[in-house]
């Protein structure tokens, strides 16, 4: 008897087996924690691996920090881990190249037994192995353990990625495994990838399936290729011939194609064209059979793609048939009929559908030549010969009528993996009566089949057609053709990826060998399954209805290839060691070429690649060149190749350089290497780098020179040395330092090197632009004083009394602060001024006491005078009337007035010191006063006379976005020079280092949202009284002519902190007119010209060399504004016509704005109007706009800018806009059955009404209300479209109520309205009528500069040149 224990003793014994429980998990727990304080205690290996291969696009510094106890096993375990490569694809090297040998990738030997210090940083290098790049592990291991059955597999590329992230689809640019590597290691399935070029999937595509197909790739290896017939970057054959060897023996993941391509004759651009695989595969069979004509292979094509179809039609009467032949290479199958709404759903009802015969009656009746008339038949094709290959095109691309665009057909079509072709040979034609006797036709024949495929002209001899022939053979040979006979086994599937405007190509490829599929996806190849290729049937779940293919997958099949099934016939593919020996040549130069390219890979990632500076002693330039070194040479053999590099070996010796270290954008001399010439370069630069952070100089020395060494922590210094009596700047001199010395024995240094004084030296560091200290401080260090890498100090040691005054008062910081501010500028002058010499501003007196000082004054206002000789005499001829008014008023303002400027030799003005400046070079320090003597003047003709001939730049630019009411352009930074300020002002050492311009920060400019104005309301000048520098000479420059004239010009060092104010009014005496009669263009590098008018805005935008062109007319007041004036025709064909320049002010009426343009117009114009006939109106571009009426206030009713542009309309009656609610509409009748467009008629309407507007047009065209459409114009006024397409491309009779609703938006005036009588037929054209009247319109809307049709982008035919290339028409741009 069986004891039941009690509750008791089952409490226990659960209560016994939990303590145990929890013994042995406290005994586990405690085993750990000793465990971990073991380890913690265990000393720490420290590794620092390089990763120096290139199987990833970004070099990797991978650290570990591991127990000293772990070996060497482990290591290379953890490295592959933490690099993500495969272990034992790689190899791990010392970094020190005394100790290079590898790890041991076996070793079970602690890392500290191997040689490992702990505690330290023990830097290894991860390398090649075998030559060979590391295998990544995501592209290696994805597959390693998949059959390729599985579904889930990540080496698997079907396609590209699907937007819902579904599996089996990925992209070569998205996959997060592609890397550089993808490309050297070939795929774990043996197969060879192909590289996109760019857009040249299709191109693969079908080379890989060609590849996949042995009978084509065997053929293609018995042809021998010739090389003196022909050249073999040109041959197709040979090219394809190289590609199918490589493809089948390269080691490489992927290969280029590149050299197929260069056969075709493409160029670069050909990779951005994407075109469809089927129209390349009928191109390039055609090329194939030219090139091999009268050869073995001339009728390969046609023995392997080429079938037979009969094209007849049979009279259902008497029964006669006529019919002819025609070949094909492919079979086009329909997926959506036209019109139907249903598709076909398999390849068999598609084949079935495409023999099916039509009905010809009615309308479309056959006249029988054997009735002698018209008779119902039946037309149809039969096929009678099929090819050993057949190749099956699925129409997935389609036009559709309702939105005029390219479709593509998404819907499901299955397709069997054998395809039964007995069923579609048709019986009847054993049976049919007597037939007439027709030639066959080959493929040109119109309604061919073949029509739509490539012309050839195909063998018509069947007794060397090796397919299944079954057109005029006798029924007793047609019954024993047994059916499995035409049975085609299904091997490659090319499939399209996305939309009719563009989408991705790639192949599903059956390999005959082992009969499994792989995905050919440019350089991925990957093992599929059969659901993969079902996938590709295309449409989803739903019904086979109208709008399925919208919400179908655009991955789907689009050309087929089947091969018959013949055991007789079927081959295998040409094995390596069965290769013709012309082929084996051939591998054996690839494999030789895959060597040295293997070697040069090699080579390159060894390769140190710098960037190296030269001061060419010679052409006293730096030069720029890179060095590219292995990493083993030593510093003295790079220096020899720098020195070979640098072209110096005629120049100085090789023993007279040396390579430094150098900051390029300090321009630092960070450190010499002085005893270590025998150091690999490798070290030397810390590895092999993509890129450095720092540069190498070939520094040269003169023979009776030595070198200087360069220690790490030291400073570079420039030195410039000052002298305050010639107010000169030298060019620098290089001092190295120490942030740690002091201000003191940086003098010393200093002292050494120019040989100056250290007791009375003083020292100014410029930190950065413009900020310039002083260091007085002996015992500071110049760490403390803010030196750094690079630095530029400017020095001057003399006994002058301007050691005593304030540092910022003092002649050295004036001189110092004009030199980094001072820029040089090129000047163009008028040719002509309308002014003598008696009313030119030149540099009158200050006062009686000063009038002495001014005699350099005077001197050089005779030289300008003498340099402006011609223009004076032609100034004398003007009005002695205005001369001598203007010298009365002049003499006036002399006797009551203080002068504009006053002539300054040097900042101090009592310089006894300062260097005279020659009469012809005037230099003046000018100080624009807080009073001007120049009033406000009244406008005159003359003046206006003075706008019109000053503008000579296009109109279009200066309405351009680049307004012309700010100075200030991006075109390019303020560059400060080191001006001398002598006669060679500018030196070229502070020019040619462009990059120490500093930004500019110092603005005094005063800020207007207006127009600026030279006077305040008052007429007091409102420039700033500061001494800014302005010196200018005569310099003479070619005026464009041709004829080698000269026109006058000045070359001005100028303070570029001058307002553009005083800069006119220094420029006055050379222009020979007041500043308020010439205007200021900034001439940028596309020669266009803006007219700078912000008088308070400084020249700080301006840089070296910037060139000014000075034009005279009236310049700008206050609250004035450039107007430029248009004339609106609406009925030319031309309707903008430019007619003046002419000015605006603020508060101004329109109506004052036309009494103004009165006179303007008739003078320059000749347009002689009443101000009750013109109208003002908007113009934005070509568009007129918005009608301002007279009593509108300008800035106020009126929103004007600077440049701004006016439509001047001239009105054959009153004006009728009365007021701003009323609209001004443009209307044109258009006559279908004239075909012709009326003239511009304008409509005002009183409110925004459509009803409104059809009322005013039936009024006007005496068209019926209910009769009358209308339709808004498109695009730029006039709107213009050819009356071949006006009667149906526009929106005509819009469902709209309002004239401000969509899709009319008609707001403001000037729109333009098209309207029509609906009952009015359209006239009938014939062909050649058309034809006429296209040209006519053609030629017209060219003219006038608009579209003659919409046509979006076109897509390049694809063409192969057997020539080489194709011929460019070299009128062709």
């Amino acid at each position: 008897m069986e004891m039941v224990p009690s509750e008791e003793n089952q409490l226990v014994a659960r209560e016994g087996i939990f303590w145990s429980s929890r013994q042995n998990l406290f005994d586990e727990m405690q085993k750990r924690f000793k465990q971990i304080e073991s380890a913690a205690e265990e000393p720490r290996v420290l590794c620092i691996v390089q990763d120096t291969t290139n199987a990833k696009t970004i070099n990797e510094k991978l650290t570990l920090n591991l127990p000293a106890s772990t070996t060497v096993s482990k290591l290379f375990e953890d490295v592959a881990r933490k690099a993500g490569y495969v272990n034992g694809s790689f190899c791990l090297a010392w970094t020190n190249a005394t100790n290079a040998a590898s790890l041991d990738p076996a070793s079970e030997l602690s890392l500290v037994s191997s040689g490992f210090e702990a505690g330290k940083r023990n830097f290894l290098q991860l390398t090649d192995k075998d030559g060979d790049q590391p295998l990544i592990l995501s592209d290696e291991c994805g597959t390693a353990d998949s059959s390729g059955l599985d579904d889930s597999s990540q080496d698997r590329f079907i396609g590209p990625l699907p937007r819902d992230g579904t599996m089996g689809c990925s992209s070569d640019y998205s996959s997060p495994s592609y890397s550089y590597s993808s490309v050297l290691n070939k795929s774990d399935t043996g197969y060879v990838g192909l590289v996109n070029q760019a857009m040249t999937c299709y191109l693969n595509s079908l080379l890989q399936s060609l590849f996949m197909t042995p009978e084509f790739r065997s053929a293609l290896y018995n042809w021998e290729f010739e090389e003196s017939d022909e050249d073999p970057v040109t041959s197709i054959p040979y090219q394809l011939q190289r590609l199918f060897v490589l493809l089948q023996t390269s080691k490489k993941r992927a290969i280029e194609t590149t050299d197929v391509t260069r056969s075709f004759g493409w160029d670069s651009s050909e990779a951005w064209q994407q075109h469809d695989v089927q129209e390349l595969c009928r191109v390039m069979f055609d090329a194939l059979e030219q090139k091999w004509k009268e050869t073995q292979q001339a009728d390969l094509i046609n023995q392997l793609y080429q079938g037979k179809l009969k094209d007849y039609v049979r009279c259902l009467e008497c029964g006669n048939e006529s019919w002819r032949i025609d070949t094909y290479l492919d079979i086009p199958l329909v997926i959506r009929p036209f019109g139907a709404s249903q598709v076909f759903g398999s390849v068999e009802e598609a084949l079935q559908a495409f023999i099916q015969p039509e009905t010809l009656d009615g309308p479309n009746q056959y006249f029988c030549e054997r009735c002698r008339k018209k008779c119902d038949a039946r037309k149809g094709l039969r096929f009678l010969h099929f090819p050993y290959l057949l190749t099956l095109q699925l129409k997935r691309f389609d036009f559709d009528y309702t939105t005029m665009h390219r479709i593509k057909l998404n819907d499901r079509m299955t397709f069997p993996e054998e395809l039964d072709m007995s069923p579609f040979i048709d019986v009847e034609d054993e049976k049919s009566p007597q037939t007439e006797s027709c030639t066959d036709s080959g493929a040109e024949n119109e309604g061919s089949c073949h029509s739509d495929q490539m012309s050839n002209d195909f063998s018509t001899d069947d007794a060397v057609d090796e397919g299944i022939c079954l057109d005029n053979t006798s029924n007793t040979e047609r019954v024993l053709k047994p059916k499995s006979s035409l049975t085609f086994e299904l091997f490659s599937v090319m499939v399209h990826s996305g939309s009719a405007a563009g989408g991705h190509y790639y192949a599903c490829i059956k390999s005959f060998s082992d009969g499994q599929w792989y995905s050919f996806n440019d350089q991925h190849v990957s093992k599929i399954t059969q659901d993969d290729i079902r996938k590709t049937y295309g449409g989803s779940s739903g019904s086979r209805g109208y709008y399925s293919s919208a919400f179908a997958s655009s991955t789907n099949a689009y050309m087929l290839m089947y091969r018959l099934k013949d055991p007789s016939r079927n081959t295998k593919f040409l094995e390596v060691e069965n290769f013709p020996e012309h082929i084996k040549r051939l591998v054996q130069r690839e494999k030789e070429s895959e060597e040295q390219e293997k070697r040069q890979r090699e080579i390159e990632r060894n390769t140190c690649k710098i960037k190296l500076f030269c001061m060419h002693p010679v052409k006293m330039m730096m030069m720029e060149n890179k060095l590219e070194v292995h990493k083993d040479k030593t510093l003295r053999e790079a220096t020899e190749m720098a020195y070979k590099l640098m072209d110096l070996e005629t120049v100085v010796p090789l023993d007279c350089c040396r390579l430094v270290k150098y900051d390029e954008f300090h321009e630092y001399l960070e450190r010499s290497y002085e005893g270590e010439e025998d150091m690999p370069m490798g070290l030397l630069l810390g590895g092999v780098k993509s890129s450095y952070m720092f540069d190498l100089l070939l520094e040269i020395r003169r023979p009776d020179q030595t070198f200087q060494p360069y220690k790490p922590g030291e400073v570079m210094v420039k030195v410039h040395v000052v002298d305050l009596k010639r107010e000169t700047i030298a060019a620098p001199v290089s001092v190295r330092a120490y942030l740690n010395q002091s201000i003191t024995e940086f003098k010393q240094l200093i002292a050494q090197a120019t040989e100056l004084c250290a007791d009375t030296m003083r020292v100014v560091l410029e930190r950065c632009y413009n900020d310039l200290r002083l260091l007085y401080v002996p015992n500071k260090t110049l760490k403390a004083e803010g030196f750094f890498r690079s630095n530029k100090v400017f020095v001057e040691s003399s006994d002058s009394p301007d050691h005593q005054a304030a540092f910022t008062e003092s002649h050295l910081w004036k001189l110092l602060d004009r030199h980094g501010n001072t820029i040089r500028l090129f000047v163009s002058l008028p040719e002509q001024s309308p002014g003598s010499l008696a009313n030119r501003t030149s540099c009158p007196k200050a006062s009686a006491d000063s009038e002495d000082s001014f005699d350099g004054s005077k001197g050089s206002q005779k030289s300008v005078e003498a340099i402006l000789e011609e223009s004076t005499e032609k100034l004398k001829n003007l009005s002695l009337q205005q001369q001598q008014q203007t010298s009365s008023t002049s003499d006036s303002q002399k006797s009551s007035e203080h002068s504009d400027f006053e002539h300054i030799e040097s900042p101090p003005a009592q310089e006894p010191e300062a260097t005279p400046q020659p009469p012809s070079q005037p230099e003046n320090c000018t100080r624009a006063d807080s009073e001007n003597q120049f009033p406000s003047e009244e406008r005159s003709d003359s003046d206006v006379n003075n706008d019109r001939s000053t503008s000579s730049v296009d109109s279009d630019i200066l309405s351009s976005s680049h307004s012309s009411d700010t100075l200030c352009n991006a075109d390019s930074g303020p560059l400060p020079l080191a001006n001398g300020l002598d006669s060679h002002s500018i030196t070229s050492s502070r020019r040619s280092k462009a990059h120490e311009g500093k930004k500019e920060t110092w603005d005094t400019a005063e800020e207007d949202s207006g127009t600026d104005s030279e006077y305040d309301e008052n007429g007091k000048n409102k420039a700033e009284a500061q001494y800014l520098y302005f010196k200018a000479e005569p310099y003479p420059q070619d005026n464009g002519s041709g004829e080698g004239q000269k026109s006058k010009g000045l070359l001005v060092h100028v303070d570029k902190r001058i307002t553009l104010a005083a800069f006119k009014q220094n420029l006055e005496p050379y222009v020979g007119v007041p500043s308020t009669q010439f205007k200021v263009f900034r001439v940028y590098a596309n020669n266009q010209e803006f007219e700078s008018v912000r008088l308070n805005e400084t020249l700080s935008t301006f840089s070296d060399d910037n060139k000014i062109t000075i034009r005279l007319g009236r310049a700008l007041k206050k609250g004035e504004y450039r107007v430029k004036v248009y004339q609106l025709l609406v009925n030319e064909l031309e309707p903008c016509k430019f007619l003046l320049d002419t000015v605006f002010a603020k508060g101004m009426t329109v109506r004052q704005s036309k009494e103004e343009l009165l006179p303007q117009l008739k003078d320059q114009c000749k347009l002689e109007l009443s101000i009750d006939r013109f109208r003002l109106r908007k113009k934005t571009w070509k568009n007129p706009g918005t009608v301002f009426l007279d009593y509108h206030i300008y800035e106020e009713d009126i929103n004007i800018s600077s440049n701004w542009e006016v439509f001047l309309e001239v009105l054959e009656e009153p004006e009728r806009m009365k007021s701003m609610s009323q609209l001004a509409v443009l209307t044109r009748r258009w006559c279908p059955a004239q075909m012709k467009l009326e003239p511009f008629r304008e409509v005002v309407l009183e409110s925004s009404s459509v009803e409104e507007l059809k009322e005013k047009l039936s009024e006007l065209s005496e068209i019926p209300l209910e009769n009358l459409e209308f339709a808004k114009g498109r695009g730029t006024f006039p709107c213009d479209i050819s009356v071949l397409e006006i009667h149906q491309d526009l929106d005509w009779n819009p469902k709209v109520s309002t004239l401000n609703a969509w899709p009319l938006y008609i707001c403001d005036d000037g729109a333009v309205i098209f309207y029509r009588d609906s009952t009015e037929e359209l006239m009938e054209l014939s062909e050649d009528e058309r034809n006429e009247l296209m040209k006519k319109e053609s030629s017209r809307l060219l003219k006038t500069g608009h579209r003659v049709s919409y046509s979006p982008r076109k897509e390049k035919a694809l063409k192969i040149y057997l020539d080489g290339g194709p011929t460019k028409d070299p009128g062709q741009d």
